[in-house]
């Protein structure tokens, strides 16, 4: 019988962009067992619910996380107005969806840099995050924020875009499309990069199935789930398909994101032409009276806010289920029988984020 050995991985680790610890169980350099520890970095937010009232708490579920901000409080908010009867004008619903898909895209953009500095490839990095750079400028003029935005509001939005920022959107649309090209070429051509990535970490459909994943991860291997397809905010008026693969292995959830960024494109180019005029925000008066349990897609997957309330000021209970929680049961499952070199190139496949996860 093989020497076996415990190896901790993380919570610091340069490869890692978050602070995931990993226990390996490993037989010489391959993986035969992968055990994570969660709540390393908890935070409780949630129980602000007790000293935030209702309107307020839109900016702590922002602070849950920097890359899924808008989302975050995209979340909260849809749940708060469930609950409420409260139905947000078309204008804002399309801002919404805008908002949520320009910060897609620059999550994925910073995803893929991630991963081309996880296999050494330091230039792909860089261009990854120049073009990604393109994307904050954008949500700045539109925002006023490249982290934070702070645009979402119980009934709408708190701010408007005008025909000049539209334009200023879909000029970088343009810019981004043609220089991703050469990126794009890239990650699925060279030689270098699918050697890291092809057969590395397989995870069949059934797996993924049984094990709950969920986003980009689950649609690499042929989980045709998108809770986008559900239709809130304006999705459910513009046209787009799942993106998914078969294949299930880390080039695979690659060319998922990747698919998933002309998708982007697609889906804010749409909205902009369907753009409604009108408010955008409506009243609201009272306070939250029941509870709600709202389904979204984060660039990351599927996130779940449930919020209940009981006719005060102050929400009763907030509850986030994020995607890096569904997704490192699955994350354990591709470690197995992996060499020990790729973990931190498996790790970065399912987009972990941590400062979600442990609220």
């Amino acid at each position: 019988m093989k020497k076996r050995s415990i190896v901790p991985y993380g919570p610091q680790h340069p490869v890692l962009p978050e602070p995931i610890h990993l226990d390996l169980v490993i037989e010489d350099e391959k993986i035969v067992e992968a055990i994570p520890s969660i709540g390393f970095v908890h935070r409780g937010l949630e129980s602000l619910v007790q000293k935030r009232d209702f309107n307020q708490m839109v900016y702590v579920a922002e602070r849950v996380c920097g890359i899924c901000s808008f989302g975050h409080g995209f979340g909260y908010c849809e749940a708060v107005e469930k609950i409420m009867g409260v139905e947000v004008p078309g204008r804002a619903k399309y801002l919404r969806t805008i908002w949520f898909e320009l910060s897609r895209l620059h999550s994925h953009l910073l995803w893929l840099g991630l991963l081309a500095d996880g296999f050494g490839f330091e230039n792909l990095f860089y261009q990854c995050w120049r073009i990604r750079e393109k994307v904050l400028d954008v949500l700045e003029l539109t925002t006023g924020g490249r982290v934070i935005f702070s645009v979402n509001k119980i009934g709408g939005v708190l701010k408007d875009v005008d025909e000049d920022m539209l334009a200023a959107v879909k000029d970088m649309l343009d810019k981004i499309e043609l220089e991703l090209k050469p990126i794009v070429k890239t990650f699925r051509e060279e030689k270098t990069v699918r050697s890291r990535l092809d057969g590395v970490g397989v995870l069949t459909k059934q797996q993924a199935h049984d094990l709950g994943c969920a986003g980009p991860f689950a649609r690499a291997s042929g989980i045709k789930s998108d809770m986008r397809k559900m239709g809130y905010a304006a999705y459910g008026e513009l046209d787009f398909d799942i993106i998914t693969s078969d294949v299930g292995d880390s080039y695979a959830r690659c060319d998922v994101r990747i698919g998933e960024l002309f998708q982007s494109i697609s889906i804010i180019r749409q909205a902009i032409e369907k753009l409604p005029t009108g408010d955008i925000a409506v009243p609201v008066k009272g306070n939250p009276d029941g509870e709600a349990f709202i389904r979204i897609e984060q660039p990351r997957g599927e996130a779940v806010y449930y919020v209940k309330g009981t006719g005060t000021p102050f929400i009763n209970r907030m509850r986030v289920r994020t995607p890096t929680f569904a997704n490192l049961a699955g994350l354990c499952e591709t470690l197995k029988g992996a060499d020990y070199a790729d973990v931190g190139l498996l790790i970065l496949t399912i987009d972990p984020c941590i400062s979600c996860t442990e609220r």
